[in-house]
């Protein structure tokens, strides 16, 4: 005798909250996000069905498997996965539960999902970040971005939040999260070369000139200082 699980019927779809790693393909024509531990291989569009990690021909959610998309109901303890050192680098999703699923104490497990909104956490010097940078790993085919100020960019490869939501598509959000301010040239190098890329909207322009701005306060700080130093300096004959 097998046991059913209890059906049920919601009117809308449930809610549920989960962190994942946004990723970029190595074209830089899709973003999408994969998982921070199973199913961490199997990168995954805004609007997506799960399919099983183990290859098995199932559908997922199966009841004797691990297979599918997870999430908790509450927001809180999502967040609170962030605070690991392998997690710092995640983002917090709002998605919504479609499809198939099996509702435990925490979450769920289901066969579909949309992703509503992607909140952005601060970079790792503390500021607020206006961009999403190459963390120097990933899949095959994918680079996996974290969030980055102006200022810790650098010359790596980066995407502005609304230029993300733009290649992922079918209506995601964007959210950035409040940081410290940043310092005058925080971990900017000395080479700030700075690549204009051309086809941008509003708020992609906004994000460029933001790190634009941050290089030019670069420079200004260190043009001060070497000012300083000349005027100390031993007079020349």
């Amino acid at each position: 005798m097998r046991l059913r699980l209890p059906a049920e019927h919601p009117a809308e779809p449930p809610t549920g909250y989960k962190i994942a790693r946004p990723v970029l393909s190595h074209d830089g024509t899709r973003a999408a996000f994969t998982g921070v531990s199973l199913g961490g291989a199997l990168p995954y569009r805004v609007l997506d069905d799960a399919s099983c990690v183990y290859g098995r021909r199932h559908r997922p959610p199966a009841r004797l498997c691990d297979c599918g998309f997870h999430c908790v109901h509450d927001r809180t303890t999502a967040e609170a996965l962030l605070c690991t050192a392998e997690h710092r680098g995640a983002v917090l999703l709002e998605v919504l539960v479609l499809g198939a699923y099996i509702r435990f104490e925490r979450g769920f497990r289901y066969a579909r999902q949309r992703v509503r909104t992607a909140t952005v956490g601060p970079c790792d010097c503390g500021a607020a970040a206006v961009g999403l940078v190459d963390a120097g790993w990933g899949r095959p085919g994918w680079r996996v971005l974290a969030p980055a100020c102006a200022g810790c960019t650098g010359g790596r490869t980066s995407i502005s939040p609304a230029g993300f939501a733009r290649l992922a598509g079918d209506g995601l959000r964007m959210i950035a999260a409040r940081g410290g301010p940043a310092g005058p040239g925080a971990g900017l190098p000395p080479e700030t070369g700075l690549t204009v890329r051309t086809g941008l909207g509003v708020p992609e322009l906004v994000a460029e000139a933001a790190l634009l701005q941050a290089r030019l306060d670069w420079f200004q700080t260190q043009l001060a200082r070497l000012g300083e130093r000349g005027v100390g300096g031993p007079e020349q004959g």
